[in-house]
């Protein structure tokens, strides 16, 4: 099993003194690539190895793709049914996480960016939960994702659960946005598993749409960096 096992115990920590996190891997070292996992002998292979991946900013910081890069980390890697609760044991359940905070499954080789290979051109169904239920639906999604029920093949690119201040929002995210087949048979599974009442408002939203509103942000704040350069006093010579 991966030897990052203390990450849990500095994520634990993080969250009880409330800080923004700033160490763990940096950006050069995340993009190297990873040793497969070792899975012991009698223990039960997953499908797919998977990694977890945790992210929080401070409450009113405007998000970017450079601080979002900065914040996310990487906890560690499973690859077996024992090593995945050796880890979750030791996870901080979204019930008991800060406001702002993220955790990420997602499949090996995959980092929970629009931008990823894999995920740029697919998209997410989005549950919108009050809280006191996440904790409970993060981990039926998550088993189900892992025991392969949602069976669409290797459409399925990851997890996430977003802890918000009046809310708590889980996600599924699959590779291929246009494929209403499948992502129709997400939406199905997620109903069930979750065991959603009929009328849950469910999103289905595409990477690309996420995308844009982030790019027009940074357009105008750069709009407005290069504006006040230019309006600084005195002769352009």
């Amino acid at each position: 099993m991966s030897t990052m096992v203390n990450k849990y115990d500095a994520l634990k920590n993080n969250e009880e003194s409330g800080e923004e996190d700033n160490g763990g891997r940096d950006l050069k070292e995340m993009e190297k690539p990873l040793p497969p996992v070792e899975v012991k002998p009698g223990d039960h292979r997953l499908q797919f190895t998977y990694n977890i991946w945790f992210s929080r900013r401070a409450p009113g910081k405007q998000a970017t793709t450079q601080n979002y890069d900065q914040n996310l980390k990487l906890i560690g890697r499973f690859a077996s049914v024992e090593q995945f609760w050796a880890y979750y044991s030791r996870l901080v359940r979204p019930a008991d996480l800060n406001s702002h905070s993220d955790i990420h499954i997602f499949k090996d080789g995959i980092k929970p960016m629009w931008e990823d290979a894999a995920n740029k051109n697919g998209g997410k169904w989005i549950v919108r939960l009050r809280k006191g239920l996440a904790s409970r639906c993060w981990e039926n999604m998550i088993l189900a994702m892992l025991g392969e029920q949602f069976m669409v093949g290797d459409e399925i690119c990851g997890a996430v659960i977003s802890v918000r201040f009046q809310e708590d929002i889980i996600s599924v995210w699959n590779r291929t946005a246009q494929d209403t087949a499948t992502t129709t048979r997400i939406r199905d599974t997620l109903k069930r598993v979750l065991n959603l009442p009929p009328n849950t408002v469910m999103e289905y939203k595409t990477h690309n749409d996420s995308l844009k509103p982030l790019a027009l942000t940074l357009a105008r704040h750069t709009h407005h960096s290069t504006s006040s350069f230019l309006r600084k006093p005195g002769p352009l010579h």
